[in-house]
C-alpha cells in the first residue's frame, strides 16, 4: 500500500516510537501521578520529558503550560469553550475544520457571537479581513495554520500581531503543521496552540496537546481525579492538573516523546523540504492531465496537502479506484471541512485529497501520477 493520507494521521511512524511504547507497556506501564512506586515514577518522568520536548519545540518557556489531551479536537474544545463567555465575539475563517466550527456553533445558544471570515478560492486568508471583522466585544481569533483540504498556509505571525495590537487572544489550530513547520508561540504571539500528537509529531493516535499562555485564565471543561489536592472537592487550579483529569495515555505520550526526538534529530527544515519537494513533483506531474483540476494556491503558500477532482467523477469513486486497482490510500469527501469545500467550490462533488509525509518517495509520486493519468484517460 502506498500511503498518501498523512493529513489524517502519519504512517508509518519511526521505529523508535513503536519501541518506546512497547517498552513502557511491558516494563513500566503503571499509572503516572497516582502512586509513588518506581514504575509509576518512571512513567511520570517519561511523560514530563515529552512535556519538556514540546515546550522546547514551540518555545513556550514553561513546560507546565503544555497540557496533554487525547487529540487536537479535544484541545480545541478546551481552548474555545474554556475561554469564551456569553456576550463574547469570536472570529474564525471559512477554511476551518469542524473541530473549530462545531464548538463555536455550539456556543451560539449560550450567547457567543461569531464571524466567519471568507478565504479566497485558493483557500488563502487575508489578515486585513480578520482585522476588519474585529468588534468591541471580540475576545478570540481562531485560525488553522494549514488547511486540511488544500494545504494553504495561513500567515499566523501576521494575525498574531493583529491580535496583540487589539488585545485579543489568538488560538492556532496546528493540526497540519506541528512537527513540520516552525511554530514559536512567543515570537508569533500565539496565546493558545492546539496540536495532535499523531500527525507531524510522529506520535500514536490518542495523543495531543494544548499550550496555554501564562496570562490566560482558561476554564477547565473536565473535572476529576488528578493525583493532586485529593482532599478537596474542587478541581486543582494548578497547571497542567487543572486540565488533565483522569488517567492519561502514558505509553502513547512517551511514544510521542520519541517521535519528537526523531524529528528534532532529522531537523524540521529537512522534513519540510522533503515534503515540499515531493509535493511540487506531484503538482508538476498532474497539472497537464486533461480533465483534472487541482485546488489550492500551488505556490510557496502551499503545504503538502493537495486536493483534486477529475471531471464530474464522484470523488469517492476516484478514491475507490486508487485503493482497489492501484493500492494507493487517499481520502475523499468533505474532510470534516464543509465551509472550506464551499470556499473552493467543491461542496457537492467533494475532493480527493493526497497528503504527503516524510516517508513518501519520488517513486511513489511517479506511480500516483501514472495512476491518475490512466483514470482520467478512461473517464
Amino acid at each position: 500500500m502506498i500511503y498518501f493520507d498523512n493529513a489524517a494521521t502519519t504512517f508509518p511512524k519511526p521505529k523508535v516510537v513503536y519501541d518506546s511504547i512497547m517498552d513502557a507497556m511491558m516494563n513500566y506501564g503503571a499509572n503516572p501521578g497516582r502512586s509513588g512506586h518506581k514504575m509509576a515514577l518512571k512513567a511520570n518522568r517519561g511523560m514530563f520529558e515529552t512535556r519538556q520536548l514540546l515546550s522546547k519545540l514551540f518555545n513556550t518557556g514553561n513546560p507546565m503550560n503544555i497540557v496533554f489531551t487525547f487529540n487536537c479536537t479535544q484541545s480545541l474544545n478546551i481552548g474555545i469553550k474554556g475561554f469564551l463567555r456569553p456576550g463574547d465575539h469570536v472570529i474564525t475563517t471559512s477554511m476551518e475544520h469542524n473541530s473549530v466550527l462545531r464548538p463555536i456553533h455550539h456556543l451560539k445558544d449560550q450567547g457567543v457571537e461569531s464571524t466567519i471570515v471568507a478565504a479566497n478560492s485558493q483557500g488563502l486568508v487575508d489578515p486585513t479581513d480578520i482585522e476588519r471583522a474585529i468588534r468591541p466585544n471580540t475576545r478570540l481569533i481562531v485560525t488553522s495554520h494549514i488547511s486540511n483540504l488544500v494545504g494553504s498556509i495561513t500567515p499566523i505571525e501576521e494575525i498574531g500581531t493583529i491580535a496583540k495590537k487589539h488585545d485579543i487572544i489568538y488560538l492556532v489550530d496546528a493540526a497540519q503543521s506541528a512537527g513540520v513547520y516552525d511554530i514559536d508561540v512567543r515570537k508569533m504571539n500565539i496565546d493558545i496552540l492546539a496540536f495532535p500528537g499523531h500527525k507531524g509529531l510522529f506520535g500514536p493516535q490518542g495523543t495531543g496537546g494544548l499550550y496555554i499562555n501564562d496570562e490566560i485564565d482558561l476554564e477547565g471543561i473536565f473535572q476529576g481525579g488528578t493525583g493532586s489536592e485529593s482532599s478537596s472537592m474542587v478541581q486543582p487550579n494548578i497547571r497542567p492538573d487543572k486540565f488533565e483529569s483522569g488517567t492519561l495515555n502514558a505509553p502513547g505520550i512517551i511514544g510521542l516523546g520519541s517521535g519528537i526526538k526523531y524529528l528534532i534529530d532529522k531537523g524540521l527544515d529537512a522534513i519540510r523540504d522533503h515534503e515540499v519537494e515531493i509535493t511540487n513533483h506531484f503538482i508538476e506531474g498532474i497539472k497537464d492531465i486533461k480533465g483534472l483540476r487541482i485546488y489550492g494556491p500551488l505556490t510557496t503558500k502551499q503545504a503538502p496537502v493537495i486536493s483534486i477532482n477529475i471531471g464530474n467523477m464522484d470523488s469517492a469513486e476516484i478514491a475507490y479506484i486508487l485503493d482497489e486497482k492501484y493500492d494507493i490510500a487517499v481520502r475523499a469527501g468533505l474532510h470534516c471541512a464543509p465551509l472550506a469545500h464551499r470556499t473552493i467550490g467543491t461542496q457537492n462533488q467533494g475532493a480527493v485529497r493526497f497528503s504527503f509525509g516524510y516517508f513518501n518517495t519520488h517513486e511513489e509520486i511517479d506511480y500516483a501520477i501514472k495512476a491518475l493519468r490512466e483514470i482520467a484517460s478512461n473517464y
